[in-house]
């Protein structure tokens, strides 16, 4: 396995092949050690939304950097339909968050007027709307709705054929994907990393560490610090039916296939081979609540999964200082930020420096910052 890249990417879900595709668009020699089938991967398990509403409160950089990840995301998709012939079916027309009574509205109504006062936040156009303005766009809704909050940047794809095209668009470009590659160990030697894995050694002149929360293990090997802190999530998908939701919402989605996602959960438990069925019956219930008509299909399937999170909630992009040419990229956001993973953090890795003005503001040095000044680490 002794080949020599040009980037070394560890990890090989939705975030590190956005990155690698983006490297083999720029003609980069891409390697991607990945573990494979048996890793927790965010990328299977996501909802699939491509959502800006609510993001980037106690940070308005993210809310501009989710901004032009959503703007990007029509190009991302009509490149990788015309590279590989793979339509990833984005529907991008606005998005809802819906409330049930009238507390759960007036609660989102100051979260939305805390967003709007954010000094130096990007105007996203996310307002409230009250139940006759929501009914006039979602027919359906229940008696229980009063209203909710509309942001016109927000839409949804196929998160499994948008991986799947990422991961064929790769392959089309020329980049190595290695998977049972789990990776123990990065030297810099010269001017090259070796990666070290059961199946050998890798050298590259950079690296990308985009594993996920195993980035937390990984990043100190490079120099690099990337506090993460994950939580488990739950997703229950009905039957088939009729066409009824053009816009999808915060906790439920309608396939392209015509399933409805329902997903709406957030435990620190990370066993994600067992369910919570008393969280699935609640989310089921404000599923119908919201839209009656639901009460009436099956249930097809439901899963756990372990969401990619770091302590803050934040992104965290960094490079090494004590090693140069490693970087290390970690988020929640792995289907909204795709675009920019794609065509602006492949850019910057490839120039070899990440440029402030965009991502300044993601250093893994805020968590540093806190804990010196007596805080926990957390927003």
């Amino acid at each position: 396995m002794m080949r020599d890249y040009d980037v070394a990417i560890v990890g090989g879900g939705l975030l590190g092949s956005a990155i690698a595709w983006g490297l083999g668009r720029l003609g980069q020699r891409v390697a991607v050690l990945d573990e494979g089938d048996i890793a927790k991967r965010a990328s299977r398990a996501n909802f699939a939304l491509v959502w800006v509403q609510s993001k980037g409160l106690g940070m308005p950089a993210y809310t501009g950097w989710t901004v032009r990840g959503a703007k990007a995301w029509p190009k991302l998709a009509e490149e990788l339909k015309a590279q590989t012939g793979l339509d990833v079916v984005l529907q991008q027309n606005g998005g809802f968050h819906l409330c049930l009574g009238e507390a759960e509205y007036e609660q989102r109504s100051q979260l939305v007027a805390r967003m709007h006062n954010q000094v130096g936040a990007a105007d996203y156009h996310m307002e409230m709307l009250t139940a006759a303005a929501v009914k006039k766009m979602l027919p359906l809704i229940g008696p229980d709705v009063s209203g909710g909050s509309f942001c016109p940047f927000d839409g949804h794809v196929n998160s499994l054929r948008t991986f799947r095209a990422l991961h064929a668009g790769m392959k089309q470009f020329g980049v190595d994907y290695l998977p049972e590659r789990a990776v123990s160990a990065i030297a810099r030697e010269g001017n090259e990393f070796r990666l070290t894995t059961a199946q050998g050694e890798l050298r590259a002149a950079k690296v990308v560490l985009a594993a996920g929360n195993a980035n937390q293990t990984l990043a100190p090997m490079v120099g690099l610090s990337a506090p993460m802190g994950p939580t488990r999530g739950q997703i229950v998908v009905t039957e088939r039916t009729m066409p009824f939701l053009p816009h999808p919402l915060t906790t439920i989605r309608q396939t392209d296939e015509g399933t409805v996602m329902i997903g709406d959960s957030k435990e620190d438990e990370l066993d994600d081979r067992v369910q919570n069925h008393p969280i699935n019956a609640v989310m089921a219930d404000r599923a119908q609540r919201m839209f009656p008509h639901l009460a009436r299909l099956n249930v097809v399937r439901s899963w756990t999964g372990i969401r990619v999170m770091p302590k803050d909630g934040f992104p965290i992009y960094e490079q090494s200082e004590t090693h140069p040419g490693a970087f290390v990229a970690c988020c929640h956001s792995g289907v909204t930020l795709a675009a920019n993973h794609a065509f602006e953090i492949a850019r910057m890795v490839k120039d070899g420096a990440l440029e402030p003005e965009l991502v300044g503001a993601f250093t893994a040095k805020r968590f540093a910052d806190e804990i010196g000044a007596g805080g926990s680490g957390y927003y």
